[in-house]
């Protein structure tokens, strides 16, 4: 690996001399400052532990246990490269260990739930497959809640799960809920909400309700006949499946309400994005005036009402249905005002488009937390998103959604966003949210989004180097004609004030950059901060190519030098690309 060469034409080649990856001058200081005689031993590596790494609770029991992995001759410490080797080793990751660590007791309210959308598609949401297939994929990356498109099949006579009114070809809803009850529980023990979408007539909705009582069996959680005061806690609902829907209504009113909009509303495409998604945009950024078109399908599908005593169409419901439903859906009459009155008496599900959300954010932002509080807000991708793209979660998160639903078959920005926030909390799948938007002062208030606070604490990130591109990604794989040119790109996603992306200088034709440079980022909410990495080789001539990306919950982040290993744009981690980075709190 010591040189590579690279064709330029028929005649010519180019050879570049290949450097080799070794420890940045800090680590080799630090390394002399922490060693004795080139050795590392138990003591001086606790020292480096505790000081450097800020693991106050180190051990000599810990520092063996990395001496015994990463030592290669001397017994009894480590020297450079074995120093070095274990700073880039998949045992010093950026965030806490994988394990449960939140208060787990406190309503499903309290609580952001990591959300997918049309959870039965493999593609776009017009044309692709319905399958079990990505619920499957979605369960065992830790998503908590599935959602499911119920509406009769051809022959009126069964329940299919597929997009309504698309060319989506269905898949049937018992061989989705089996998948469900195969897999709900593999990465996560806490609770697996069903959101249903009902177009179903009376006699199907009791057909439901016996395929869903029969698969789930004593796993299937109800609340019973009094309903719920207040949510119960995951620890309680530890796998345990919920239902969430609207009560029981007329399927024809529900046609025709639905017909009625569609023929009012145009379709429109949503933005491409490329390769990696384009960039995150703000509220204040986003434009509002195409609501009336957005197709809101928790709208069109009659879940707008919640006054069950004026139905045009009288016909039987489904009583057996209705017992299901632990988390009742649906909007009240009255408009945006009236969806966040909180009754003190019960608690309910909201489902508003992204779109919605930011009309509402605009008047109603302090409403919407205090109505977060006890009661439990969905936001939904846009209709016109085709593409299965996705919007930026922080909105949501930032007032107290708790399920911000996501297309998970998509890509690009806005997902590694909701893919690093649902690595806290060992990855269950639920987040507690931050105290001051749970809690209420002295005169009712609550914590209002629009009021810009001080800075909290400062993250420092120190991006020293990168490496593993030569042995992931083919030698032409970046440029036919010589080693890539890598720049790093490093920023914070989280509310307005805290967001920003830097970028560090580009390092011509090197595999194993060596950046070597500090930014720092002020924080004024550090719980709602995400550490987004990404790395880009940079081209002249045309886009430049994509070479990574994490994202990390700075709430989680650890202190002191850590290896980040970088992911692909689908989000899936590569086996050898890693940066070596160092975060500090000031």
């Amino acid at each position: 690996m010591s040189k590579q060469t690279y064709r330029v034409c028929f005649c010519f080649q180019r050879r570049f001399r290949l450097a080799v990856t070794e420890a940045p001058d800090e680590i080799k200081d630090l390394f002399n400052q922490y060693s004795e005689n080139g050795i590392m031993t138990v003591d001086r590596l606790r020292r480096f532990l505790i000081e450097v790494q800020k693991e106050e609770k180190a051990t000599d029991e810990d520092a063996q246990a990395i001496i015994d992995q990463h030592r290669h001759i001397h017994r009894k410490g480590l020297h450079l490269e074995a120093f070095f080797k274990y700073l880039l080793s998949d045992s010093n990751p950026p965030h806490q260990a994988l394990r449960v660590h939140h208060d787990m007791n406190a309503p499903l309210s309290h609580y952001f739930i990591y959300t997918g959308h049309n959870s039965y598609l493999t593609g776009n949401q017009l044309s692709s497959d319905c399958s079990d297939v990505p619920i499957k994929q979605a369960l065992e990356k830790g998503v908590r809640v599935i959602e499911l498109d119920l509406w009769p099949n051809a022959a009126k006579d069964n329940v299919d799960v597929l997009h309504g009114r698309t060319l989506t070809t269905p898949v049937e809803l018992l061989k989705c809920l089996k998948c469900i009850k195969e897999h709900a529980f593999v990465k996560s023990e806490y609770p697996v909400v069903i959101t249903l979408e009902d177009h179903l007539t009376p006699d199907l909705q009791a057909k439901v309700a016996e395929m869903v009582t029969q698969t789930f069996e004593d796993i299937l959680y109800t609340p019973g006949p009094e309903g719920l005061k207040e949510f119960r806690s995951p620890e309680s609902l530890k796998k345990r499946i919920i239902i969430s829907t609207k009560p029981p209504k007329e399927y024809l009113e529900a046609k025709e309400v639905k017909e009625k909009e569609n023929d009012a509303q145009k379709g429109k495409t949503s933005g491409d994005d490329s390769a990696w998604g384009k960039e995150l945009t703000h509220l204040k950024s986003m434009s509002v005036a195409d609501d009336k078109h957005d197709l809101d399908e928790e709208d069109n599908n009659a879940e707008e009402e919640l006054d069950d005593g004026e139905n045009k169409l009288q016909q039987p419901e489904a009583p057996e249905y209705k017992r299901l439903i632990t988390i009742h859906a649906g909007k009240p009459k009255g408009g945006l005002e009236a969806c966040f009155v909180v009754d003190p008496d019960k608690v309910r599900r909201l489902s508003l488009s992204e779109q919605q959300l930011e009309k509402a954010v605009a008047t109603y932002a302090k409403e919407i937390v205090r109505f977060t509080q006890r009661n439990i807000l969905r936001v939904y991708p846009k209709g016109t998103r085709i593409d299965s793209s996705n919007y930026n979660p922080l909105i949501g998160w930032t007032h107290g959604a708790q399920m911000v639903a996501f297309n998970m078959q998509g890509y690009g920005r806005s997902l590694w966003l909701m893919q690093g926030m649902f690595k806290a909390n060992g990855g269950c799948g639920y987040i507690k949210k931050p105290d001051f938007l749970l809690t209420t002062g002295p005169h009712n208030e609550v914590f209002d989004p629009k009021v810009k606070l001080p800075v909290k604490k400062t993250l420092k990130v120190t991006v020293y180097m990168g490496e593993g591109w030569y042995y992931d990604f083919r030698h032409t794989h970046f440029d036919a004609y010589s080693p890539p040119d890598f720049y790093a790109r490093v920023g914070i996603a989280g509310v307005p004030v805290d967001t920003i992306m830097k970028k560090t200088k580009t390092l011509e034709d090197n595999w194993v950059p060596n950046w070597n440079e500090e930014f720092e980022f002020p924080l004024t909410v550090p719980e709602l901060a995400l550490l987004r990495i990404e790395v880009h080789e940079y081209d002249m001539s045309e886009k430049d190519d994509f070479g990574g990306q994490a994202c990390l919950p700075v709430s989680e982040l650890r202190s002191g030098i850590r290896a980040v290993s970088l992911h692909s744009h689908k989000g899936e981690k590569y086996n050898s690309v890693k940066l070596l980075m160092r975060f500090e709190y000031f």
